[in-house]
């Protein structure tokens, strides 16, 4: 976004009178790129035979019976949208209300870099050390000014939209006019992101992986060793986890965004939980609600949840 309509910030960070507040109302690379696929449901690792075979249990439609009364007693006006799925290959996922798309706020942050990432490898050139510098300060401390830097290096909303076309990201549309915060997303198209992220071995069928090693574990790195301030959201659903947050107070309607996006464990088991959220009538509600809606979502799916 720009630099006066800011997202998230090491100025504007969450840090403990935000966690207060919470509490109250109560996330060097390398080039060898692979080719993208067109987006399926084995990419978001949502196997919808599961949910309907005879008998199986269906994960959306109890998922959505959790998470409608949290979004009812939210508020009017509040959205919410949410998808998980198994990072180890074990079962389907669950998502709710996965059509709407979604301000990104600063959740795009990764995908910017994963665009840059993209074009490195096409180019078979690493990141210069300025872009390193910017890439940490923008993922770990969700700095808007090296963000705007790196859209710029990217080429804005057109290059972003090129590069989500190769990563299967079909309802993802970078904001217009540098506003990077307002780039249209969804549940399911974060989902696919955190896969190419973090599914270091293709599964049986899967395309081979689009970023090399070395770049999935550059990204994975950052989203692990982001600001303590600022490690609120999926990771309520477990730990360890890697993520990434954004938050966004829309002047308009004097209402927020907040996201959440990354991949958790629990009990041994990883999965890549995507939470996006809109109409809260502060960041706090709109934390918690993502927090629920993440813990939920994970609960649904994980061994010895409600199965």
């Amino acid at each position: 976004m720009s630099r006066s309509a800011s997202t998230s910030t090491s100025r504007f960070s969450v840090r403990a009178g935000v966690l207060a507040a919470t509490a109250a109302v109560a996330l060097s690379p390398v080039f060898g790129a692979g080719s993208a696929a067109a987006a399926t449901e084995q990419e978001t690792g949502m196997d919808r035979s599961r949910n309907s075979a005879p008998g199986a249990v269906n994960h959306d439609t109890r998922l959505a019976h959790t998470l409608a009364p949290l979004v009812a007693r939210a508020g009017h006006g509040v959205r919410l949208s949410a998808a998980v799925a198994p990072l180890d290959g074990t079962g389907g996922g669950a998502r709710y209300a996965h059509g709407p798309t979604f301000d990104t706020a600063s959740i795009v942050k990764v995908d910017v870099l994963a665009a840059l990432l993209l074009r490195s490898q096409d180019d078979r050139k690493p990141l210069t050390e300025r872009q390193k510098t910017l890439a940490a300060d923008m993922i770990r401390l969700s700095d808007n000014d090296a963000t705007t830097d790196l859209w710029h290096d990217l080429g804005g909303e057109k290059a972003l939209d090129a590069a989500n076309r190769r990563l299967g990201l079909t309802g993802t549309h970078g904001g217009k006019g540098g506003e990077w915060g307002l780039t249209q997303t969804t549940a399911d198209d974060q989902l696919r992101l955190l896969r190419h992220v973090f599914a270091n071995e293709p599964g049986k069928g899967a395309p081979r992986p689009v970023f090399s090693a070395g770049n999935r574990a550059y990204l994975q790195k950052l989203m692990g060793r982001v600001d303590p301030g600022q490690a609120w959201g999926v990771s309520a659903a477990g730990s360890p986890c890697a993520l990434k947050n954004g938050w966004l107070p829309r002047s308009a309607t004097g209402r927020w965004d907040v996201n959440s996006v990354g991949r958790v464990t629990v009990g041994g088991h990883r999965y890549l939980v995507a939470v996006l959220s809109s109409g809260t009538p502060s960041m706090a509600h709109g934390v918690k609600l993502v927090e629920a809606a993440a813990k939920a979502a994970v609960g649904e799916i994980a061994p010895g949840g409600r199965h």
